[in-house]
């Protein structure tokens, strides 16, 4: 009697944990992806975090998506944690990267493979992939579209422009800066372009972790400092949330009115808020970068490694983050203004029209 005792409650014990199955696996045990994020407080990583729970979740996988709110050591932190929860892959877009390189050796021990969002993880051999838009291209689309909007090629000119970049822990803005500074600093030598502030290197214009009451606060100076009787008719900006904070700066100082045109100012990711801006004159341009793609392009990556397969790869030496040269994948970004906003946010399904009205 004891021992059918035993054996029902042995089998019955089975059947209960098969049933409930281990928490960090979907249903047919497709595996648990830890996904870290820089922060919530732009539009386009909560997009980002979001297509991938959502494509990671169609194949199977569970996710862990976390947002460490530009804090390194929150980003630290979260990572080791989901590598103490059993995550079988990570993906990060790091805050800082050269701040990973020990958390990623704890990753290695674990057998986990990671992924690089977006921005390149420096310093590390243990990174698998690399999946981002082609970044250089990014600074080129900019520059020309400066050059175009003032007719440089035409010989127009002179025109004064200021300079920002983004956060220099970031390597992608350095490649966003580079590709700019290709088409516009020819333009600068030659007289046609001129920076009233004379501050032209990468380190002069960065803004840290891509802030824009930092921008704001330098765009303040820079018209009170350089400005007071000349006209500014170009700012390039890397990025959405810098390009507003220029912008109020200009707006500031009565830029935007009949007697003061807005300067042309450029963008990056096409956030609602500049999208917004650019139909009501402010903004002139932005980057569209659709973080749907690029979540795919992650979600095949951790796919591919997990099967034991090669993921596909079109960029196998722009990338070298001082120990190795990463394998990446490069998509195409595209140049958006008043003209093409339609047809390029709205038609591909990104925004609605309505997300534009107040």
């Amino acid at each position: 009697m004891k021992k059918a005792i035993f054996v029902f409650l042995s089998v019955t014990l089975f059947l209960f944990l098969t049933a409930c199955g281990d928490d960090s696996t979907s249903g047919d045990d497709a595996g648990t992806v830890g996904i870290s994020m820089p922060t919530q407080s732009s539009e386009r990583w909560i997009a980002d975090g979001n297509n991938m729970v959502e494509q990671f979740e169609e194949l199977g996988y569970k996710t862990n998506l976390q947002y460490a709110e530009d804090v390194i050591e929150n980003q630290i932190d979260q990572i080791e944690n989901m590598i103490t929860r059993g995550v079988d892959a990570l993906v990060i877009a790091a805050i800082d990267g050269e701040s990973l390189t020990e958390v990623l050796d704890l990753a290695a021990s674990m057998d986990i493979p990671v992924i690089a969002y977006d921005r390149l993880i420096r310093g590390s051999e243990h990174v698998s992939y690399y999946a981002t838009f082609d970044n250089f291209q990014v600074g080129v689309l900019k520059g020309e579209y400066i050059e175009e909007y003032l007719g440089l090629a035409n010989g127009d000119g002179p025109f004064n422009i200021e300079l920002f970049a983004g956060s220099p822990d970031d390597n992608n803005a350095y490649f966003f800066f580079d590709g700019a500074m290709s088409v516009l600093e020819p333009y600068i030598d030659s007289g046609q372009l001129v920076v009233q502030s004379g501050q032209t290197d990468f380190q002069q214009v960065a803004t840290l972790r891509w802030d824009g009451s930092a921008a704001q606060e330098r765009m303040d100076n820079l018209l009170s400092g350089f400005y007071t009787d000349k006209t500014l008719d170009a700012v390039l900006s890397p990025y959405d949330g810098i390009s507003i904070g220029i912008i109020s700066s200009l707006k500031g100082v009565g830029y935007g009115e009949a007697d003061l045109p807005m300067p042309v100012v450029t963008g990056q990711d096409a956030e609602r808020p500049s999208v917004v801006s650019i139909i009501a004159g402010e903004q002139t341009q932005t980057i569209f970068k659709d973080t749907r793609e690029l979540a795919g392009k992650a979600v095949e990556m951790v796919d591919s490694l997990l099967k034991g397969e090669e993921a596909e790869v079109n960029d196998t030496t722009t990338y070298d983050n001082g120990v190795k040269v990463v394998p990446s994948y490069l998509l195409k970004p595209v140049s958006v203004d008043i003209n093409n906003y339609k047809d390029v946010l709205v038609g591909s399904g990104y925004y609605d029209e309505s997300d534009f009205e107040d």
